[in-house]
């Protein structure tokens, strides 16, 4: 089926608890979704406890009126066929939010977007009936059309409080307080895009967009940048954008009639906390991600920054290595581990064309040089056997993650290179912990 009031394609394919594999399976390949977890809607607490352990907080949000996605815990004996989140400890649990959820959801059910992967979803009928007649096996149309798409919001709980993975429906676009200024178009990133409008001491912040990486995409930033200025009655005075030259925002930012200012990757998330904390710093920023654009034309990814609202002094890094095929290296994290250089006689090393890669990483050849911190668990992801090629964006590092003992209470040491004198230079760097023998011990 599809078609709710946000236009969902729903799993008509799985059976009831989602405990058949083939139906998930057949989802997957229909909407070109290897692995990327599903979310899963079940009627009511009862049944959500039956799937996950779950905390006091956790329970709150599920059932709190902004009904986000909220990851929980799996439970050993949860009737949920594994296909549903690979490699995952978690499932993503969601409650009802319409009337007409409350009438087809009387037991879990696997829900996905209205959409192909990487694509905007469908919410108009007709787009919906073309694009997702491959996907979908009946249609439930409504007689009032859907005014704008919206993704789910994401939510875990990280010791008792909420703590947002994406911000969208239930959330977007309630504004976050901020300093009195001129009204100001933020565009966003590139992957898991939002823009913001500023007017009045307010940050209207979008729902989710996705990354953007084609015209589809593009058009969804476009339109629904145009919807907040006419829902808000904003005409920006300026234009904020990621200082990427590649970035289709970037690209969207430029092409306006505005005045623009270039916002550095790293500081933009350490002022979005500043932010979501009502405070101005300076303070000691710790920004790790993928690849951000980085004031030198390296891609910076682990970042110590000392930063307020106003800008920021690179204060560490992690240091540089290569990035051997360039975007190749972010869909195959086994390159990563040839780039840190881990010893020859790990099971890692023996994949075809690793001479090859460990070569182009030694002579710095289509291998610009970053700090990545994502790069780095793609790396130990693959040293460890966990993923060496990855189907959507962190899935590397997610199921590292969810390899780790959280028992565990041991850590890595890390050398810091350079002076107090010039702080600017110094670099941790993590290449010596890379065992000869196989297997590394962790300080306590």
């Amino acid at each position: 089926m599809a078609r709710s009031s946000r236009s969902r394609a729903s799993a008509a394919t799985t059976s009831r608890y989602g405990r058949r594999t083939p139906g998930v399976a057949a989802l997957r390949s229909r909407k070109h979704r290897e692995d990327k977890p599903f979310a899963v809607m079940v009627p009511d607490l009862e049944a959500a406890r039956a799937l996950c352990d779950l905390s006091e907080a956790e329970e709150a949000l599920l059932a709190g009126p902004r009904r986000p996605i909220v990851l929980a815990r799996r439970r050993p004996d949860a009737a949920l066929a594994d296909a549903v989140a690979p490699g995952n400890r978690a499932v993503g649990l969601m409650l009802p939010y319409t009337p007409l959820h409350h009438l087809l959801v009387t037991e879990p059910l696997v829900l996905t977007s209205g959409n192909v992967s990487d694509e905007p979803i469908a919410y108009r009928d007709r787009d919906a009936l073309e694009r997702l007649a491959p996907i979908a096996d009946a249609f439930l149309l409504h007689d009032r059309p859907i005014h704008t798409r919206t993704d789910d919001s994401v939510m875990r709980a990280f010791r008792g409080r909420p703590l947002p993975v994406r911000r969208s429906r239930g959330y977007a676009p309630e504004p976050i307080p901020i300093a009195a200024g001129r009204p100001v178009l933020a565009c966003g990133a590139e992957l898991k895009n939002t823009f913001c409008l500023t007017r009045d001491g307010r940050a209207f912040v979008s729902h989710h967009i996705g990354d953007l990486e084609n015209h589809e995409t593009l058009r969804a930033f476009e339109e629904g940048v145009a919807h907040f200025r006419r829902l808000f009655g904003i005409e920006p005075e300026l234009i904020a954008y990621d200082p990427h030259p590649e970035y289709l925002s970037t690209k969207y930012a430029l092409d306006q009639d505005l005045p623009g200012v270039a916002v550095q990757h790293h500081h933009a998330h350490i002022a979005s906390c500043l932010a979501d904390n009502g405070a101005d710093g300076p303070v000691i920023g710790v920004a790790f991600d993928g690849t951000g654009y980085g004031t030198d034309g390296t891609l910076w990814g682990g970042e110590f920054l000392v930063a307020d609202l106003r800008g920021f002094e690179r204060a560490g890094h992690l240091e540089p290595v290569p990035l051997p095929g360039g975007a190749a290296a972010i869909r195959e994290p086994w390159r990563m581990a040839a780039a840190y250089g881990v010893p020859g006689d790990l099971p890692v090393a023996r994949r075809p064309g690793w001479a090859a890669v460990t070569a182009l990483a030694r002579r710095g050849v289509n291998a610009p040089p970053t700090s990545s911190m994502g790069r780095l668990f793609d790396a130990v992801a693959a040293v460890l056997g966990v993923r060496d090629r990855v189907n959507y964006e962190g899935q590397a590092a997610i199921e590292l993650e969810h390899c780790a003992d959280l028992a565990e209470t041991g850590a890595y040491r890390a050398a810091l290179n350079g002076t107090a004198a010039s702080p600017s230079r110094a670099a941790t760097s993590w290449t010596r912990w890379w065992p000869t023998s196989g297997r590394a011990s962790p300080s306590r």
